[in-house]
């Protein structure tokens, strides 16, 4: 699992953040390590590093990879949102977010993410928490679903595939990837993009849901970006446009009190990424700088 983790745009994240020797940084979606990996060695001999990570499988990978760097990272199972309280203060850098799920949670079929291969519907990022994709599936009410399903999956079959699950419930509980996705494609209409399967936005819906991957978003990006130190940067890396969204906006209201946007329009995977990774063509990426107080800071590109 280890060498088949391929983290995205990790360059541009870097040249973004400008890392460079010494400071604090850190990284709030650590999966198996390999942006942070970077960030250490990019900020050697003295970087230091605090990461987290809500999934603790992938944590413990990161852990094994990173033990090479020592005292220079320390490591927690945590929600991003709890860096502030977990950094005591300090102010970092910089600070890198890759949202969403992974190609390791994705390719394993116990965790529940994919429709691709069967296996039971959990989708939890934490699997010691919260409600699992089973449980809403199952229990959720039709205009709750629909909602679910609208709102976090931008379906606009939402209803009519909401109405499927719940008649489908009716006669037996919907336990696996496999059925909830074959309800779906049967309920989905004909002559859709043949490019995209029709369980796609019911799956990152749900998945959305059960994680609250949207839930206090902007307010954590607020927090975060005004505890960076001086000249300190924020880059955040989403996947799907309900997350871009929230980024862009948020980015946008905070140049007004002290900060710069350091990309104007999101930054894409280029051809040769895309060939080693095809799951990186939806990836974007922003990134934000704090103001020194003598003026703007100049060292990149907007």
């Amino acid at each position: 699992m280890e060498t088949v983790h391929q983290p995205v745009l990790t360059a541009e994240a870097m040249e973004l953040l400008d890392v460079r020797p010494g400071q604090l940084w850190a990284d709030g979606t650590v999966g198996a390590g390999g942006h942070a990996e970077e960030l250490l060695r990019r900020s050697a001999p003295d970087g230091r590093l605090v990461g987290t990570d809500r999934d603790a499988e992938t944590l413990e990978l990161a852990r094994r990879r990173l033990a090479p760097f020592g005292e220079r990272v320390r490591l927690v199972h945590a929600d991003f949102r709890a860096l502030p309280e977990l950094l005591q203060g300090e102010a970092p850098a910089g600070i890198l977010l890759d949202l969403g799920v992974s190609s390791l949670q994705l390719d394993a079929p116990e965790r529940g993410f994919s429709f691709r291969a069967e296996g039971p519907l959990d989708m939890r990022m934490d699997r010691a928490a919260g409600v699992t994709a089973e449980e809403v599936v199952n229990r959720l009410p039709e205009p709750e679903l629909a909602d679910v399903i609208y709102r976090f999956g931008e379906e606009r079959a939402s209803r009519r595939i909401a109405r499927a699950i719940v008649a489908h419930r009716r006669r037996a509980a919907i336990r696996t990837t496999a059925e909830l996705a074959a309800v779906v494609r049967r309920a989905s209409p004909r002559g859709r993009r043949r490019d995209l399967d029709p369980a796609t936005r019911t799956f990152q819906a749900i998945r959305i849901y059960v994680n609250r991957e949207l839930e206090g978003l902007a307010e954590a990006l607020e927090t975060l970006a005004l505890g960076l130190g001086p000249s300190g940067r924020v880059a955040v890396v989403a996947f799907h446009s309900l997350e871009d969204r929230e980024v862009k906006h948020t980015f946008r209201a905070l140049v007004p009190r002290g900060f710069r946007l350091l990309t104007r329009k999101p930054v894409r995977p280029g051809a040769e990424e895309l060939r080693r990774n095809p799951r990186a063509r939806s990836a974007r990426l922003r990134a934000l700088a704090r103001e020194r107080p003598g003026g703007p800071d100049r060292r990149a590109p907007a």
